[in-house]
């Protein structure tokens, strides 16, 4: 884990502050990280989620704490965590 939190940090969802100390350099859903797309011209890495999906907890441990792809991540993406919990309708758009 990263000792530098990020933006995650600021949220109230258990979910995204469980992300807060990924490696990855993550945003909350929000005009900040699309500006931050358009602006850099980068695309979006989107992650939807919740406390209780097992699936969840393997992606952080084996990818989102990997630095490798954190790196990679960090730098060719703008990456957003979603809680499905906070935004069902982004959640059921994707799965549709």
């Amino acid at each position: 884990m990263s000792s530098k939190p990020n933006k995650l940090i600021y949220e109230s969802s258990p979910y995204l502050l469980q992300h807060s100390h990924n490696l990855v350099d993550w945003y909350p859903w929000g005009d900040e990280a699309l500006k931050k797309s358009k602006d850099e011209d980068k695309p979006i890495f989107l992650s939807i989620g919740y406390s209780s999906c097992h699936w969840c907890h393997v992606m952080e441990k084996e990818s989102f704490n990997n630095e490798e792809i954190a790196k990679i991540l960090n730098e060719k993406f703008i990456s957003i965590k979603i809680d499905r919990e906070e935004h069902p309708e982004i959640d059921k758009f994707y799965q549709n």
